[in-house]
């Protein structure tokens, strides 16, 4: 907690981004015992320093090359940590180890463990947990006793007990009337609620987006429609209740415009996108590296065969594809991506969240209907994102503030700044390293990404949460690590 006795920190030579207070200067940092004393130029934080020196403290200096980044520590409000009942796929400590390597020092953990999270004993539980655990872990409580769809969770009381949100997650609330029962009631809590908008009846057996790809891999297709049907509904829900709404992961066009009017009409909804449904397109699926990432530098950009593709059942046997690029909700176009980064840009989509899903080899080494849905994404995303960044389709000061303010402001959350007095919770990003994912690196137990072997440019180098360093990069230089100017 902010006020706790820590060592001083005195972060010196880098570029100051804070999106939350309009800050983007060459400037240096002090973290005192927990909180941000002084954000600024060099002289003005010099001066603190000095009045700390003078009352018998000295900070501890970490001298950064200018061309560093100081921003607010990444807030994620998707990530599944998997414990109480799957610790096999992750555990919070695990989960919150891998949020620090990439940059997270607050992660909001979905309810969908076993038991589920929908009820006090098993949130406190999961507080208990994450009481030890590198970053701070917020759980996010059930809208539904046991997901089932049919009875609202004790909001109040979960609410009281430290939940963030309420949502569902990986199950959506198919009933109408309970879904307008929980905007009504999550009102008195402040709260929001979120759902997976998934509408079974048109998914059905889906396992990929529906197109030409599927078919050519001879998997059954999921329609961009199984997304934005529900949506629809759910926007209708909030406009009427009045209540708050987020919507999670969206992955078509469809539903950026569906948002799009929704928030020039009052409704008070909040919308998140992740790193993957940004980047990656259902080509992916067929081990083709379609899109920024992934592309080979060889004459021509020739697309290079992702690793761990397995043949597809009942399809010609020159037909791959790739398990670790199963997603819910499925890898989409290019037109899609587009039209995610568009909203991005004009705040239609207003942060972005990892909706991390490890597991385990067993559940991806396998045929693709059998495959589980996810992606490990807490230690790749800000690598993955910073491509937007270098390609110049996407501001560094958005894509910092998608990644801190506004996931806070979203869920009412105190970080995501660099404001005096505030949490000392703070990344440095060298936006030049070149590093090459290694999923046998990760902390994470869920080592299930289909960015494996490829280059990515931009890294973090240090993670300090509560004023505690809680991740430092290795000065290590290898061939895939390097500068730029």
């Amino acid at each position: 907690m902010p006020g706790e006795m820590t060592q001083p920190l005195w972060l010196r030579g880098g570029r100051l981004v804070d999106p939350a207070n309009e800050i983007d200067l060459p400037g240096d940092l002090l973290l005192v015992d927990g909180e941000i004393r002084a954000a600024g130029k060099p002289g003005e934080v010099a001066a603190h320093a000095r009045a700390l020196e003078e009352s018998g403290r000295v900070a501890r200096a970490i001298d950064l090359p200018e061309d560093h980044i100081i921003a607010p520590g990444f807030v994620d409000l998707h990530a599944h940590l998997r414990e109480p009942g799957l610790e096999l796929r992750e555990t919070v400590m695990s989960g919150a180890r891998a949020a620090a390597r990439g940059g997270f020092t607050t992660i909001c953990c979905m309810p969908n463990t076993q038991p589920v999270i929908d009820d006090r004993g098993v949130l406190e539980w999961v507080k208990a947990l994450a009481q030890s655990a590198p970053v701070r872990v917020l759980p996010i409580a059930a809208i539904t006793r046991g997901q089932e769809g049919a009875a609202l969770t004790e909001m109040h009381e979960l609410a009281e007990s430290g939940a963030v949100a309420f949502s569902d997650d990986g199950k959506p609330v198919r009933n109408g009337g309970i879904m307008r029962l929980a905007l009504t009631y999550a009102l008195t809590t402040g709260r929001p609620v979120i759902n997976h908008c998934e509408d079974p009846d048109l998914v059905g057996k889906g396992v990929m987006h529906g197109g030409p790809i599927a078919t050519r891999l001879g998997l059954r297709g999921w329609p961009a429609a199984g997304e934005t049907v529900m949506l629809a509904r759910d926007l209708e829900l909030a406009r009427q209740t009045g209540g708050r709404y987020h919507a999670a992961h969206l992955s078509v066009a469809g539903s950026v415009e569906l948002v799009r009017r929704a928030k020039e009409q009052g409704v008070r909804v909040t919308a998140e996108v992740t790193p993957h449904h940004l980047l990656l397109t259902h080509a992916w699926v067929a081990a083709e590296r379609e899109g920024m990432l992934g592309v080979s530098a060889q004459p021509g950009g020739v697309s290079v065969p992702s690793r761990g593709v397995q043949p597809s059942a009942g399809s010609p046997s020159r037909y791959r594809y790739n398990t670790a690029a199963k997603v819910n909700p499925p890898l989409r176009t290019l037109a899609d991506t587009e039209a995610l980064i568009g909203g991005l840009l004009d705040g239609t989509i207003d942060c972005i969240a990892t909706d991390h899903a490890p597991h385990s080899a067993v559940e991806k080494e396998c045929c693709f209907d059998e495959a589980a849905f996810g992606i490990s994404g807490l230690e790749t995303a800000l690598g993955a994102l910073m491509t937007l960044v270098h390609e110049y389709r996407l501001p560094l000061k958005r894509l910092i503030h998608a990644l801190t303010v506004a996931p806070a402001r979203a869920f009412g959350i105190d970080a995501g700044t660099l404001g005096e007095g505030q949490r000392a919770d703070v990344v440095v990003i060298d936006p030049h390293a070149r590093w090459t994912v290694d999923p046998s690196q990760f902390a994470s137990q869920g080592r299930n990404t289909p960015l494996a072997g490829i280059e990515l440019r931009g890294q973090v180098k240090l993670t300090i949460c509560n004023g505690q360093i809680v991740f430092e990069q290795e000065r290590r230089k290898t061939r895939h690590e390097g500068r730029e100017g």
